[in-house]
């Protein structure tokens, strides 16, 4: 009967675990949790090499001195992640006023970026992690080996100034640009 209620207790302290938001406190002191960290306002643009749809390298230190937009997105050409991109492709230009880079980045492959960008004439680049490198560095969550949908604006002084987690694509590209304006 012992054995009976401390089963209990423990599965309802595991089903009041699942319930929070936050992730169940660690068995072990000092374990690290297995949810990246979003990197946090004031955190700096990691410095970072990545190959774009082009198939030109880009270097995050060569940015330095611009705004800068990187938006984590799951999958090329869904209807989500197409509605986000042609939002900020129809923005661009405003979006260039405030003399940001902006870039896209998903899990696909440089094809699949390629073939993306030309359907919709997208005028950005998108970079390509499918080592999933870049998403680790600004602590983007992956579901299914697949970016979730995450945006960063950094400053001019290469610091993040903006974090948008769990972004709705209708209506972020407007968020973004009224973000830059408000760091301009």
């Amino acid at each position: 009967m012992r054995n009976v209620a401390l089963l209990l207790s423990a599965a309802m302290g595991l089903a009041a675990a699942c319930r929070n938001s936050e992730p169940a406190p660690s068995a072990r002191a000092g374990e690290a949790s297995s949810r990246p960290e979003l990197l946090r306002a004031g955190a700096a643009l990691p410095d970072l090499r990545a190959r774009t749809h082009t198939g030109d390298e880009i270097r995050f230190a060569d940015l330095k001195g611009k705004p800068v937009v990187v938006y984590f997105y799951p999958k090329d050409d869904t209807p989500g992640c197409t509605i986000e991109a042609q939002e900020i492709r129809d923005l661009y230009g405003e979006i260039q006023g405030t003399g940001a880079v902006v870039l896209g980045v998903s899990t696909d492959g440089m094809a699949s970026h390629k073939a993306f960008a030309e359907k919709y004439q997208l005028p950005f680049v998108l970079l390509v992690d499918e080592d999933r490198r870049i998403a680790e560095a600004f602590g983007v969550p992956l579901k299914s080996g697949r970016a979730s949908r995450v945006s960063f604006v950094f400053g001019s002084d290469g610091r993040v100034a903006r974090v948008f987690a769990n972004v709705k694509p209708k209506g972020h590209g407007a968020e973004l640009l009224a973000a830059l304006r408000s760091t301009s």
